[in-house]
């Protein structure tokens, strides 16, 4: 079924609009590297039309160590995003981890993040949906496809319908993760789009000891399986060297993989999409 559609700047999501990506570093190492990711996406983006969001973290709440690399915080960070939009007009989204956060991030972010540890947070998802502004929710790792409902709800209690939900894996014994293709129609029956992570669906959570592992090897595969059973958007973090990366390093894509992968995955959801027609 064909979704509500939602405006993020000049970006549509769902309905039957194109496939849509939110791309980025996981988290903002410094300001160059962050410019150079958002100026090379962008160029990406027009040269294939390609309608993108541009995702970074300012603050990775949720590490497997008390030393693992967190970012340079909520006012650099934000600083960080708003250089992003000035300078290549991209929308940016980022993750907020408590109601404290989400009057500065409102100023800045085109997108709120609920982060999957902390989508059953009612408080949260209430205030965030409360600024007005697209409230993308990350389905936990340990929710159901159809316990998405009662989140959603939690957010159009406050009048705000412009909902995004993202599936990214669910747990499967330990330090692995599986995602389940049917949560995609599951969703999209409630109404609003569905986006598809595809790099932290392939993490292995904790799996390295003190950090997380990962298989960014079943990135691509897994996100054709995603378009094709029925996602709106595609969530894609990625590196200019992964493998140097501060964080998420092995579940993330090389930027330069991107735009191939991109129009591959495009092209499908046109091809779904017609199908479904």
């Amino acid at each position: 079924m064909a979704t509500r559609v939602i405006n993020i700047g000049n970006v549509k999501i769902g309905g039957d609009n194109p496939l849509v990506f939110i791309a980025g570093p996981c988290v903002i190492e410094s300001e160059e590297s962050t410019l150079r990711a958002a100026q090379m996406l962008k160029k990406y983006s027009e040269a294939s039309n390609i309608p993108l969001i541009f995702k970074s973290s300012y603050d990775k709440g949720n590490r497997t160590s008390v030393n693992s690399f967190r970012g340079p915080g909520i006012e650099k960070g934000l600083a960080i995003l708003a250089k992003v939009k000035e300078q290549t007009g991209l929308p940016v989204l980022s993750d907020i981890h408590s109601i404290e956060e989400i009057a500065p991030a409102a100023q800045v972010l085109d997108v709120i993040q609920i982060p999957a540890f902390l989508s059953r947070q009612t408080d949260l998802i209430v205030a965030a949906a409360k600024t007005g502004k697209p409230v993308n929710i990350k389905k936990g790792q340990f929710l159901a496809a159809w316990d998405i409902k009662n989140i959603i709800d939690k957010a159009v209690s406050t009048g705000n319908e412009n909902i995004t939900i993202t599936e990214r894996g669910a747990s499967f014994g330990y330090n692995n993760l599986v995602v389940d293709m049917r949560s995609f129609p599951i969703m999209n029956g409630y109404g609003y789009p569905v986006i598809y992570d595809a790099t932290h669906s392939v993490q292995l959570p904790g799996g390295q000891g003190t950090c997380s592992g990962g298989q960014r090897e079943f990135i691509a595969p897994l996100a054709r399986a995603a378009v094709a059973a029925g996602c709106d958007a595609v969530f894609m973090e990625m590196h200019e060297d992964p493998d140097r990366a501060l964080c998420d390093g092995p579940n993330m894509l090389s930027l330069e993989a991107f735009p191939v992968l991109a129009k591959q995955l495009m092209e499908l959801h046109s091809l779904v999409r017609g199908w479904e027609k």
